[in-house]
């Protein structure tokens, strides 16, 4: 795991920050018995989910390069078996 870089972008922080203070609100607003701000928390917990998802397209999260070369690696490998 300590080769691995999961979750360590900015978007990936953003995005989950967002979400769990959209938990908190909505948390806080079931107890007090108040729909409306139980549904706000539940909306900010969406908006946290785009947030995270746009920053990422933006380039702010995970390089998708990573994958392909995994592939790849695994591609010559495969014929060097054979």
């Amino acid at each position: 795991m300590a080769g691995n870089s999961h979750g360590h972008t900015l978007a990936a922080w953003t995005g989950t920050t967002i979400i769990f203070i959209g938990f908190l609100v909505a948390g806080a607003f079931m107890v007090m018995a108040q729909p409306i701000g139980f549904w706000a928390g539940m909306a900010i917990t969406v908006v946290g989910g785009i947030v995270g998802w746009v920053m990422s397209a933006m380039g702010m999260g995970m390089p998708k390069d990573r994958p392909q070369d995994l592939t790849e690696l695994l591609g010559k490998t495969a014929h060097a078996d054979s």
